[in-house]
């Protein structure tokens, strides 16, 4: 049972100056009107009731206080204790100019607080006549998820992140492969001040509920801090290393969603593709280099793993169709605008198309689990499929309706367990190329050439703040029957290791080794070797 503080443990002494000290200002207050003097009694009789008064001092003070009204009735004057150094003494008694000195004090005292009364209600008043849908407020910031506002009915959220490295390539010799991603023939060691994998990035996210339906719309801006070069792949061609260069701008997307939680989610627009959307997403090299591509004169990205372990997911326009989270299982599908077939490799050794009868179809299906000892994850498997018409080159008659059908599969998984961290992918195609969608894809004889790729990858956290990461894959792109295409890329591969430290809660030092290779259909070969050093922040 708690203890009352006005108990007996609490001292006979120290009680009585506790009741003295609340009684005896309002006693002096209240005695200085006659009329109101029984009202000093009844605070004692209250006290006693409370037991903040034993029977004893109950008695003490009543005793007084009568006392104090004789005394001022024989003077012909209301009885006041005297206020002495902000304290009441019980010995003595206050003259007129006492009493009402702390008359009007009381009575100043009244007026503030019927002032501050009349203040705070104007204020609920006007509180109450605000529209709230005109108000923008703050929602708290989790790091990496971008400051979030609130306006009416609407939600906004604006994030983004920035990098640059240093790195250095050294090319380790060999000759030309086409299609290659290896800088090794190239024989010059290059240095550069580069993105990684990620250009900087700007992201607009604005969502609302309207008549029950959830919209989301996102638009992405995401320039590079090297110069851009025009040409066939816009930002992401090899970069302009001249004065007085621009930075190239990549604005990725721009694409709304709608739904609800019992049928799903449509989203029209440009974002990232299905297939190989996770094999990017889970790549380490996400947030440093790996694999440079043009470190003499580079673009807007680095490779990353593009080429050496998966084919890009690519920007797309589409619209597409998420189902609701079921036991942990999602299914999407989509309908995307078709590439074209490309000669990546450059001196005719490859077939193309530029006409598409029917859109490129995509779809995945995810399963997330989780369990109570921490181990979770997620399986994922996806397809692609596109019908590329009048497929041309210089084997191919003009007249020729020749067409080829696109198709590709993928799986992988993602699995975490105290700090470890590992990630499996595989995909296999028919038409797909390599590196980019449709790259090579072709023979020129119109046949459709096998493609396929892998990557592993694994990483623990060896303190909150310091990551290790390993990972090895590659692509492989193989000929028809028949074909002599001796100089045409066979096998890009690359070994990376990388470590993170995490310095703030949005910003990372990320040191990185990486060593790639390229292989040819015939003899030759190149490969290289890259260090790479810089920081990633992101809000």
């Amino acid at each position: 049972m708690a203890r009352n503080i006005y108990s007996r443990p609490f001292g006979r002494r120290a009680r009585l100056w506790l009741a003295t000290w609340m009684a005896l200002p309002l006693g002096g207050l209240l005695g200085s009107l006659p009329a109101q003097a029984d009202e000093f009694t009844d605070l004692l009789d209250l006290l006693k009731a409370k037991g903040t008064l034993s029977a004893g001092e109950y008695q003490t003070l009543l005793d007084k206080h009568r006392r104090h009204l004789a005394m001022s009735e024989a003077a012909g004057a209301p009885a006041a204790p005297a206020a002495v150094n902000g304290m009441v003494s019980s010995g003595s008694v206050a003259g007129e100019g006492d009493s009402s000195r702390i008359l009007a004090q009381a009575r100043l005292a009244a007026a503030q607080a019927q002032a501050s009364a009349q203040l705070a209600t104007a204020a609920s008043a006007r509180l109450a006549g605000v529209d709230t849908q005109r108000l923008v407020r703050a929602d708290p910031y989790t790091p990496g998820k971008g400051i979030g506002l609130t306006a009416g009915d609407f939600n906004f959220n604006i994030s983004g992140f920035v990098n640059g490295f240093y790195t250095y390539n050294r090319p380790g010799g060999g000759q030309m492969v086409a299609g290659g991603v290896s800088t090794g023939p190239s024989r010059f060691d290059s240095s550069s001040v580069r993105n990684g994998l990620l250009p900087a990035g700007l992201i607009l996210k604005m969502s609302t509920t309207q008549a029950g339906i959830d919209i989301n719309t996102v638009f992405g801006i995401y320039p590079g801090i090297n110069s851009s070069e025009p040409g066939t792949l816009n930002a992401n061609n090899g970069g302009s290393p001249v004065a007085l260069s621009t930075a190239g701008v990549d604005f990725r997307q721009a694409y709304v969603t709608a739904g609800t939680s019992s049928f799903g989610t449509v989203k029209v627009g440009r974002d990232l593709g299905l297939f190989g959307s996770d094999a990017i997403l889970d790549d380490a090299t996400l947030l440093s280099v790996g694999a440079t591509g043009s470190n003499s004169a580079p673009g807007n990205t680095s490779l990353g793993r593009i080429g050496v372990g998966y084919v890009y997911a690519d920007w797309l326009p589409q619209i597409s169709y998420a189902s609701p989270l079921m036991k942990g299982v999602q299914l999407s599908v989509g309908v995307m605008t078709p590439l074209d077939a490309y000669n990546y490799a450059g001196d005719s050794l490859s077939a193309t198309s530029v006409e598409h009868s029917g859109p490129m179809v995509q779809g995945k299906l995810t399963y997330d689990f989780g369990h109570p000892d921490g181990f979770n994850g997620r399986i994922w498997s996806g397809f692609l499929f596109q019908r590329d018409s009048h497929v041309s080159s210089g084997e191919i008659a003009s007249s020729s309706s020749m067409h080829a059908d696109v198709s590709a599969g993928e799986a992988g998984t993602k699995l975490n367990y105290a700090g470890w961290q590992a990630v499996l992918y595989y995909y296999r195609g028919y038409g797909l190329g390599t590196t980019g969608l449709f790259y090579d894809g072709l023979a020129l004889d119109g046949r459709r050439r096998t493609s396929q790729g892998y990557y592993g990858q694994i990483s623990y956290q060896l303190t909150h703040r310091l990551k290790v990461v390993g990972s090895y894959g590659a692509s492989q792109l193989y000929s028809v029957p028949g074909e002599d295409v001796p100089l045409l890329v066979r096998r890009n591969l690359s070994e990376i290791g990388a470590i993170y430290y995490s310095l703030t809660r949005g910003l990372s030092l990320v040191g990185e080794y990486a060593h790639t290779s390229s292989t040819a259909q015939g003899p030759h070969r190149g490969d290289d070797d890259s260090i790479s050093g810089g920081a990633i922040f992101v809000f």
